[in-house]
Order: structure tokens, then sequence, then C-alpha cells
């Protein structure tokens, strides 16, 4: 499948009503701040049944942001690839006789990072990669371009609350194993069966709340002298271990 990506940013009150409502995928809705009037109103509810983000910015933001010039108060940034649902991927599991490989990722907010470790999901056979609706990137271009085509493969979840994904995930039998210098030596774990892979950023880590709703914690072993990998290297060495135990 071609990797045809356009720039979704959608100015003027008409067209980002009309991109609701036509059912597209809007990650994030900049509105001038303080501003509302009708339309603008309209425009937030629509937002809210689809648990879009808004963001209120002042004025300059908004020209700083518009393609056009003509954005009336309004600018929606829209995502050229559909989100999957997370019960999507648990039936790709099932139909393929396999126990559900998840990514869950916190705090990703670099797009080079998230294409990248979509990428490594797809070749370690992982049924889908789960994100947070905030402080995490969206499906943006880089998203595509550093996932290598893998985007039009693997499906992508977008969750308002992880923690509560993980729960609802833990009813369906999955065990979570969040990466975390702190943890145990990852060879040391028993990671076969269904299973939730945690990554969180270089810098944060998993978020406390979410950390704490995982079984175990897994480290990987590190010999020199500095002290992180970068966040998709970290996730394709953990998830390389899953499959060696799966292949067993």
């Amino acid at each position: 499948m071609a990797m045809g990506y356009t720039e979704m940013m959608i100015e003027g009150r008409n067209a980002v009503i009309e991109a609701f409502r036509s059912g597209k995928t809007v990650d994030k809705l900049y509105v001038l701040d303080g501003c509302q009037d009708g339309p603008v109103l309209t425009i937030k509810r629509e937002a809210r049944k689809q648990d879009c983000l808004i963001k209120y910015v002042a004025k300059e933001r908004l020209d700083q942001l518009s393609e056009t010039g003509k954005h009336q108060g309004v600018i929606a940034c829209t995502s050229a690839y559909q989100y999957a649902e997370v019960e999507d991927m648990l039936k790709a599991a099932a139909e393929k006789g396999e126990p559900p490989f998840l990514f869950l990722l916190d705090n990703i907010e670099d797009p080079h990072n998230l294409g990248a470790i979509i990428r490594t999901a797809n070749l370690a056979g992982a049924h889908g990669v789960i994100i947070p609706k905030n402080r995490a990137v969206g499906l943006t271009a880089t998203v595509a371009r550093a996932s290598a085509g893998a985007l039009n493969y693997t499906p992508v979840a977008k969750v308002t609350n992880l923690g509560q994904t993980i729960d609802a995930l833990k009813k369906d039998g999955l065990w979570f194993v969040c990466a975390d210098m702190d943890g145990q030596t990852m060879y040391e774990l028993d990671l076969k069966g269904p299973i939730g892979l945690v990554i969180g950023s270089e810098g944060d880590g998993v978020g406390r709340l979410v950390k704490e709703k995982c079984d175990f914690t897994a480290s990987i072993p590190m010999k020199g002298n500095i002290d992180s990998l970068n966040a998709s290297v970290a996730a394709g060495i953990l998830a390389y271990e899953i499959v060696r135990q799966r292949l067993k």
C-alpha cells in the first residue's frame, strides 16, 4: 500500500465543522482563547462528542499555525490515518490463534520514536499499538515516514486513559510489563502468553500511575557509561525478548 499522506490542517469555521461531521479523525482542535460565538460553540460541541483534545490559544499562535491566513479562530489537525479500536487488536490476535501482544506508549512525544516503534511492533508480530490522547504525538506525516510503511498494517488506537485501558485489558487476560531502569533484568522474566509492553519516553519514563498497574518491570542490562537507551531502541530490545520467548 502506498504511503500517501496529505497534511491535514483544516482552517475556518465551516471547513472545521464539516471535518467533524464527515467523520474525520481530528487529533487536536486549536480555538482562539475567549471566543464564544455560535459557530465556535458548535465546533467545540462536535469536538467533545469525538473526545478530541481542545487547545485554547492566542491569536498569534493561530496565525503561526495557519497556512491560509483565514483561520477565523479555529484550526483542526486531523489524522490522515484512521485510528483503530483496542477490541480490533484482540480480534486480530484471536483470528491468528495467537496470544495478544500489544505495545502501550506513555509520554512518547517524538514522532520519529513513535514511527520507529510502530515499525518494530509490526516486525515483532504485535497486534497493535496503543497511545494516549494527551502528552503524546498523533499519527502525523513524520510518524508515517518513520514507520517505513508499517502504519498501513499495524493498527494504532488512541485512548483517553492508559491506566483504565490496562485495567480493561487485564480482564481480557493480558499481563503488563513496563520498561524501567529499576526493574528486574528482562532475561529473568517469563514474558510468554498475552502481554502488553509498556514503554515510556527517555526523559520521564513511564508515568507513576501507569507503572503501578503493570505486573512486572523489566530492565535492559546496560554496560556503558550513559544511563538510557532511545525509547524506540528499548522497545525493540524488549519486544524481541518477548518474540524469543514465544518461539520456544
